[in-house]
């Protein structure tokens, strides 16, 4: 059982989490105003997060039919009895309640009693993360079936989880960081389409309207071509602007992964094939973010 639940987990997604809080925390290094405690809160806010969206997504993807016999990713959970549905909405119950708290006492470190609006503010924003963590695919109309989630993956894992991170450390807004969140967003949106290209089959007969269901194959491969290429411009551009020395482009070294990602998300036809650049592209991303953070600082 403990093995079951995981693998619904699905640690293979969960360096998104990690890589838009790293790049806040990375911009707010940079920025003299780092703060340890609070990028902690952030990581195990997020984490819960982005586990309570895999434990969703497997519930709801049974209960819509997007995980039935037609499916030719990984086995789910739920799909395979290793989990009872009712066991996992309970597992839902349990992440909901987690986020909540870890978020919750997040928001009452960094803000205290003298920030009660921006307390609000962010708690609405947080209340929206868990809204959108369970309706994905869970919900009674989930948007994730009329093809939103890319949206959705791009404004809270990249917009908001990195312009969140670094607000709540600096206590300001600093609009250059839109660019290193851009990044995150590009990218992590990039991990999404790989795992939508790969189940089109399977979500073409159970409804689901991915924007790959939508594109089709092709032109979901040159969206993806669109979100690696807006990723790594998205970097250049932040060093060209802030230029100091030739550290800030660090980040060059991953870009040989980003382009095998490509070129092989373009090339490999069948879901066999392309299941590998799901993990790949997750990893590639959190590395792209660990040394373009690492470039600011130094």
């Amino acid at each position: 059982m403990a093995r079951a639940w995981i693998s619904a987990f699905r640690p293979r997604t969960l360096p998104l989490a990690f890589s838009c809080i790293g790049m806040g925390a990375f911009m707010a290094a940079a920025n003299h105003v780092f703060n340890g405690t609070v990028v902690s809160l952030c990581v195990l806010t997020t984490l819960f997060l982005q586990v309570l969206s895999n434990l969703a997504n497997d519930y709801g993807d049974s209960k819509h039919g997007a995980d039935s016999a037609h499916r030719e990713g990984p086995m789910r959970a739920v799909q395979a009895g290793h989990i009872t549905a009712d066991q996992m909405k309970g597992g839902m119950a349990v992440l909901t309640m987690l986020s909540l708290v870890s978020g919750i006492l997040l928001l009452w470190v960094s803000f205290g009693t003298g920030g009660i609006l921006l307390f609000l503010l962010f708690l609405a924003i947080g209340l929206a993360a868990i809204w959108a963590a369970i309706n994905y695919t869970a919900g009674a109309k989930p948007y994730g079936y009329a093809g939103l989630g890319d949206i959705s993956v791009f404004l809270f894992f990249g917009l908001v989880g990195v312009l969140g991170t670094y607000f709540l450390q600096a206590k300001a807004f600093d609009s250059m960081i839109i660019l290193p969140a851009l990044i995150c967003g590009f990218f992590s949106t990039a991990v999404l389409n790989v795992n939508n290209i790969r189940d089109i089959k399977s979500d073409t007969l159970a409804g689901k309207r991915s924007l790959p269901v939508r594109m089709g194959a092709k032109r979901a491969r040159i969206y993806h071509l669109f979100l690696l290429a807006g990723g790594v411009l998205s970097a250049v551009l932040y060093v060209v602007l802030h230029y100091q020395n030739a550290w800030q482009f660090l980040f060059v070294l991953v870009l040989p992964l980003v382009v095998i990602n490509g070129v092989n998300v373009w090339r490999r036809q069948t879901s066999q094939e392309l299941d590998p650049y799901l993990k790949q592209m997750a990893l590639t991303t959190l590395l792209f973010v660990l040394l373009f953070g690492i470039g600011q600082v130094l």
